[in-house]
């Protein structure tokens, strides 16, 4: 592939007329001047030049964010990897005050789901794990010039298709401390500013690692507003993202279902979804018990409250190792629930209510069913399936291929636990999350995922005529 370098914008865009507007400025054709602040951009958008407190903060930090990407795309690669590497050796050194601001949030976690606890919660190896992942996406070949395409036409115009920063990225998460320092990463190596918006319940380990990559920035000389932290509980500010057209080029949300669904029934800005994952592993027939009873009990126990868990087990009728399979999960402590055939394995299996195959439970739970041939469990993932991850375990290559093209999710594996849904397994060095929708990416959202193109001509003097 071929890379290009890419030109930065300039410092100054032009108004209607061809003239700059101020450095603060960005041309707008509703306001009499055609030049206007990103905070009167955001508000002529929704119809008036009235903003709220929480509308205002914002669109500055908006502003700050657009200055800051414009400044990205001048450095060179090397520049965004040196940051990181200072963030990954900021963490650890303050690897202490991060785990006591840690504590701090778990002291007022106790309403908290298991699950959402799991996911806040930091020790000595998730800070390791923090900081190693910063050097990761430091040692990642970034995308921006890669030409994707390139063409000659007839005339002889050569026309590129280069990729590019997206510009501002919002995200939006819960509980998970360690998406402020991957997502400020990724958006960071990738080129893009980014506005990050924590859960309340991480309040204090989000601002201790944000303090962590602000460290990083500063010291190789890039501006701190590359990574920001909305360091406020008030959801007025939430609102005020989703509303921040103009000032936000993109709204990643990462969280439960009830968060993705407000933010997408609210944003004026578009949004990448990571839906949840009601992912399903498919004993075949065919499958080796040694190893699926493994991939089983990982896919499902490894972590509960991940997105890459096993929330339905699937057991083709014909395959003969049925009971040692459950039993495996409900000897470690996990709640089976299942339908008729499935309840005739082991006494111990309860009856799986209507909703129980679409949920995801994000703890020791596990809905069952038994059915009958590949044809039967296609059908019920794609009844049930929310798009995510889903996995088949057999040694019949003939059925694992069919699995693979026919299964419409994010991810598809074979004889592989659905736990290695996560961007650092890929090789991608961390993710911004799981894209279970179908534009502009999908699967775990890395580097490539953070990106656009545009297309560069060359001619010599072509004209259309």
């Amino acid at each position: 592939m071929r890379r290009v370098v890419v030109a930065p914008r300039p410092a100054r865009p032009l108004d209607r007329a061809g003239q700059q507007c101020a450095g603060d400025q960005i041309p707008c054709r509703f306001h009499p001047s055609h030049c206007a602040s990103v905070a009167e951009f955001t508000q002529a958008m929704l119809g008036g030049w009235s903003m709220t407190s929480a509308e205002n903060r914002i669109a500055d930090m908006a502003q700050q964010a657009r200055a800051a990407a414009a400044e990205l795309a001048r450095v060179e690669p090397a520049q965004t990897a040196k940051a990181l590497r200072a963030a990954a050796s900021a963490v650890r050194g303050g690897a202490s005050a991060i785990l006591a601001a840690n504590d701090e949030d778990l002291a007022r976690a106790g309403k908290l789901s298991a699950a959402m606890q799991d996911r806040l919660r930091l020790d000595a190896a998730r800070v390791e794990n923090i900081a190693a992942a910063l050097e990761a996406v430091a040692a990642l070949p970034t995308p921006l010039g890669d030409v994707i395409d390139t063409r000659t036409r007839p005339n002889g115009l050569r026309l590129d298709r280069i990729r590019i920063p997206i510009g501002v990225v919002g995200i939006i998460y819960e509980s998970r401390p360690n998406v402020t320092a991957d997502a400020g990463a990724l958006c960071l190596r990738s080129g893009n500013a980014v506005i990050l918006r924590g859960g309340s319940e991480a309040q204090a380990s989000n601002r201790a690692l944000h303090q962590a990559m602000r460290t990083g920035l500063s010291s190789a000389g890039l501006p701190e507003a590359a990574i920001q932290l909305v360091d406020d509980p008030d959801r007025a500010l939430v609102s005020a993202m989703l509303r921040a057209a103009g000032g936000i080029d993109l709204i990643v949300p990462r969280g439960g279902k009830s968060l993705v669904a407000a933010v997408q029934a609210d944003a004026r800005v578009p949004v990448l979804a990571h839906l949840d994952g009601n992912n399903h592993v498919y004993v075949h027939r065919a499958a080796d018990p040694a190893m699926a009873e493994a991939i089983v009990i990982d896919a499902k126990l490894r972590r509960t409250g991940v997105c890459g868990a096993m929330e339905t087990l699937l057991i083709d009728a014909d395959y003969p190792a049925a009971i040692p399979l459950v039993e495996g999960l409900l000897e470690r402590g996990c709640e089976l629930r299942g339908d008729g055939r499935a309840q005739a394995l082991d006494p111990r299996i309860r009856p799986a209510a209507a909703e129980d195959w679409g949920t995801e439970y994000l703890e020791a739970i596990c809905a069952v069913a038994i059915v009958d041939g590949l044809d039967a469990a296609l059908a019920h993932i794609a009844a049930h399936g929310s798009g995510h991850t889903d996995a088949i375990v057999t040694a019949d290559a003939a059925a694992a291929e069919r699995f693979l093209a026919e299964v419409d999710s994010a991810i598809v594996l074979h004889n592989a636990s659905t736990q290695f849904a996560d961007g650092g397994e890929f090789g991608l060095g961390a993710e911004i999350g799981i894209a279970t929708g179908r534009l502009h990416a999908r699967g775990p959202v890395a580097l490539e995922g953070l990106t656009t193109y545009k297309w560069a001509g060359r001619g010599s003097g072509q004209v259309r005529g």
